[in-house]
């Protein structure tokens, strides 16, 4: 029910699988999130390191997420916490201009287009946004089916970069015309 999560993580434990399920709740529900590593300052360089690469192998599906080194106990890196907090609310609840969509998304297939499935290439028209919290970018055009995972993950990252969305998931739905046509 909440609109932004912090998933807090002892750093003396690492990544435990319960956390790596916690933070797949939070993907599903579509929460904006932030991770916040506690009890940092307990840890020694080695291990500081050992957990940084542990929390980019386990927690890779929230690397839009702002990562805070935090101590509860003295009070460190509070502060940037809450203002992430603040900014992952913000990025859940932006608008989205479908005349800026658009052009992100024209530009976008411009850099990559989508691979070809069969005879025919998808063809991406135009975009516009479909919700909020989170954000939801609803893509027409023809033969959509076909667009593989890999580009819409591309598709989600490249809006992400062009309207600042972090910390906040991005959904990416693809909408298909039926043909006048066909018959």
């Amino acid at each position: 029910d909440c609109n932004v999560c912090i998933l807090m993580l002892d750093a003396r434990e690492g990544v435990a699988d319960q956390d790596a399920n916690i933070a797949g709740y939070i993907l599903e529900a579509g929460r904006s999130v932030v991770v916040a590593v506690n009890k940092w300052d307990a840890l020694d360089e080695s291990q500081r390191e050992r957990l940084k690469s542990e929390l980019d192998r386990r927690l890779h599906f929230l690397r839009f997420a702002r990562l805070h080194f935090i101590s509860a106990l003295n009070g460190t890196g509070l502060g940037a916490l809450m203002r992430s907090v603040d900014d992952a609310f913000a990025a859940a609840m932006r608008k989205l201009p479908t005349p800026k969509l658009t052009r992100a998304l024209i530009e976008a297939v411009q850099r990559q287009q989508p691979p070809r499935r069969g005879p025919h290439r998808p063809k991406l028209r135009y975009a516009h946004q479909g919700g909020q919290n989170p954000p939801i970018v609803v893509i027409h055009g023809t033969s959509l089916d076909a667009v593989p995972e890999t580009y819409r993950r591309y598709l989600e990252s490249w809006f992400r970069d062009q309207f600042s969305l972090e910390g906040t998931p991005l959904r990416i739905e693809f909408r298909t015309g039926a043909n006048p046509y066909a018959s």
